[in-house]
């Protein structure tokens, strides 16, 4: 009787402990940005995050049904695929607070720029930047509830 009760209780953390998400986790989701005209579901990938375009104001040519093309990507083989779905944010690495190591890529400008998020308060604060953190510009998302 002892086994079996010892067994069920081992079970039932074992359990417990795989179904838990890592603290990195609070990002996941649907943001949009503070121009309210981008949407981005951050999404995990391994023990890395990305976010990818699911939705944005521009996302069609003026004729309403065509997919804008990403023309301003620095790499020529790049500028014929499609916005919508391309990879944002990615290979974002979470610890003590911060999901860091990342890179931020801007259609608009076509550049792709070092980056680090935190939480704050109910916001996601993205910093993306050139060398170091200090030479760089924050943008505040909000959750999409």
């Amino acid at each position: 009787m002892h086994k079996i009760t010892f067994t069920i209780f081992f079970v039932s953390i074992f359990f417990n402990a795989i179904g838990q998400s890592s603290p990195g986790d609070q990002i996941l989701g649907e943001w949009i940005n503070e121009e309210k005209d981008t949407r981005i579901e951050i999404y995990k990938s391994g023990t890395h995050y990305a976010g990818k375009l699911i939705w944005a104001l521009n996302i069609l040519e003026a004729d309403g049904q065509t997919p804008r093309k990403d023309v301003n990507n620095t790499d020529e083989k790049l500028r014929t695929r499609n916005l919508s779905n391309i990879d944002l944010l990615h290979d974002f690495v979470f610890s003590d607070g911060i999901w860091d190591d990342g890179k931020m890529y801007d259609p608009k400008s076509g550049k792709t720029y070092n980056c680090l998020m935190k939480l704050r308060s109910e916001k996601l604060e993205i910093r993306g930047y050139v060398g170091i953190p200090l030479l760089g510009r924050t943008t505040y998302w909000e959750r999409v509830l």
